[in-house]
C-alpha cells in the first residue's frame, strides 16, 4: 500500500522532479511511501440533467469509488452554473444524491457562479450571494484541510479561478495540485476558433489557471480538434473511448441502475426508488451497446497515488515505472485571454505538467480496464 509524506511531495512538485522527460520512463517518485490515504479531493464537474455528455456521470462514479476505497476523501462536488447556450439543463443534484446512497457517504453539493469572469485576475467582488457559493465552497475546504487538497476540473474553470484570485497564497499553501481537463495538446497553434469546449465556457478563467501559485496538472482533451468520426488516441490527449458492454454488466445492481437512471429518466425525480426497484435489462442492453467517450480518468488515478499499466492494471506510482500507460512530465505552458495555449517540454519547469500517452497502442484498453476494475468495487 502507499502513504505519502506531503511535506516531500510538495518539495518534490516545486523543484519540477517529481515527472521523467518524453522519450523517457516517466513516472512519480513519491519517495516515502506506495500509496497514499484520504487525498482530500474538490471535484469540479459540469454535470447535468438531461445529461449534456454521460462521461461527466461516469467520472462521477469513478471519484465516488476512489473515495469509497478510501483512497480519497471527497470534501465536496461543484457543478457549474449551466452555460446561456445550455439552459435546458439544470445541475444534477439527484446523482450526487444516488452515489451518496449507493456508497454511504455525506459528500455535499454546491452550484458555481454564473458570472463569466471579465480578466484573467477577476475576483468577483461584486458577485451576489447566490454566485458565491462554489467559490466560498472551495475556500472553506481549503482553509479547514488539514492536508493538501486536490481540484478537478472537468468542465468550466471559472470557480476554480476565481477563488485562486481571491486567495492566492491559500492556493499556494493548502492546494496539492489542480488536474485541469480541457484545451489542446497540440504544439501547433491552436486559434480560438479551434478551442475545446471546457475552454470555450469560460477562456479567461481557463487562461487563469495556469497562473495560480501551485501545482497544475494540464490534461488536454485532445491533441488536435477532428471530426467525431475520426478522433483517436494521441499523445497529448486524454481522449479515449468504450463500448459501456466492456464494463456496464460487470458493476452492482444499483451501479448499473445509476447509470441507466441518468441515460433513460430525463426529468423524473424518482432517483432513490429507481436505485430499488428492478432493472430493466432490455434498458440496460440496448444501453450497453452504445459507446461513451471520455477523458478525465487519468487524472483520477494520478491524484490518488495510482498510474495504469499497459495491462490496465491500477498500480501505485513508484511500482509501475517501465509499464505505465501515462505519466504527466514538466512543462513551460502559456495560455492567452482567449485560451490559446503553447507549452515546451521543460525537465527544470516547477509546478506544471502535461498529460503524455506513453502507449498509444494499449491506452484505450488499459483505461477502460482500470475504469472497470475501479468501478466493480462499488456496492
Amino acid at each position: 500500500m502507499f502513504t505519502l509524506n506531503r511535506r516531500s511531495l510538495i518539495k518534490m512538485l516545486g523543484a519540477g522532479a517529481v515527472f521523467g522527460l518524453a522519450g523517457t520512463t516517466a513516472t512519480a517518485s513519491r519517495s516515502d511511501t506506495t500509496k497514499s490515504k484520504n487525498i482530500p479531493m474538490i471535484h469540479a464537474t459540469d454535470l447535468y440533467r438531461p445529461h449534456v455528455d454521460p462521461d461527466d456521470h461516469w467520472d462521477l462514479a469513478c471519484v465516488f469509488a476512489l473515495a469509497y476505497r478510501g483512497d480519497i476523501d471527497l470534501k465536496a462536488v461543484l457543478i457549474d452554473f449551466p452555460p446561456p447556450r445550455r439552459r435546458d439543463v439544470d445541475p444534477d443534484v439527484l446523482a450526487i444524491s444516488q452515489m451518496n446512497f449507493v456508497t454511504g457517504n455525506k459528500v455535499p453539493v454546491v452550484v458555481g457562479s454564473s458570472i463569466a469572469m471579465r480578466s484573467p485576475d477577476d475576483s468577483q467582488p461584486d458577485a451576489p450571494l447566490s454566485d458565491r457559493n462554489g467559490v466560498s465552497t472551495v475556500l472553506n475546504v481549503l482553509k479547514n484541510s488539514t492536508k493538501p487538497v486536490v481540484i478537478n476540473i472537468t468542465g468550466s474553470s471559472r470557480d476554480i479561478a476565481v477563488a485562486g484570485n481571491q486567495e492566492p497564497e491559500l492556493f499556494a499553501k493548502k492546494c496539492m495540485g489542480i488536474y485541469l481537463n480541457a484545451g489542446t495538446g497540440s504544439r501547433e497553434k491552436q486559434g480560438p476558433q479551434r478551442s475545446e469546449y471546457n475552454v470555450t465556457l469560460d477562456p479567461l478563467a481557463y487562461s487563469a489557471i495556469f497562473k495560480l501559485p501551485c501545482p497544475v496538472y494540464w490534461m488536454p482533451c485532445f491533441e488536435k480538434i477532428e471530426p467525431q468520426s475520426e478522433r483517436h488516441v494521441m499523445e497529448h490527449g486524454t481522449y479515449y473511448r468504450f463500448q459501456q458492454n466492456d464494463i456496464l454488466p460487470y458493476l452492482s445492481d444499483k451501479m448499473q441502475k445509476f447509470v441507466a437512471y441518468m441515460l433513460a429518466k430525463v426529468t423524473d425525480n424518482d432517483w432513490l426508488s429507481y436505485l430499488l426497484e428492478e432493472k430493466d435489462q432490455a434498458l440496460l442492453h440496448e444501453f450497453g451497446t452504445r459507446y461513451r467517450n471520455m477523458w478525465c480518468t487519468g487524472g483520477f488515478f494520478h491524484a490518488a497515488g495510482y498510474t495504469v499499466t499497459s495491462e490496465g492494471r491500477i498500480m501505485p506510482l513508484d511500482q509501475a515505472p517501465n509499464k505505465a500507460v501515462f505519466a504527466f512530465e514538466p512543462a513551460n505552458i502559456t495560455c492567452t485571454e482567449k485560451g490559446v495555449t503553447t507549452w515546451l517540454h521543460n525537465s527544470t519547469a516547477r509546478n506544471r505538467y502535461i498529460f503524455h500517452v506513453l502507449d498509444t497502442e494499449n491506452y484505450q484498453s488499459a483505461m477502460t480496464k482500470a475504469m472497470k476494475k475501479l468501478l466493480m468495487e462499488l456496492p
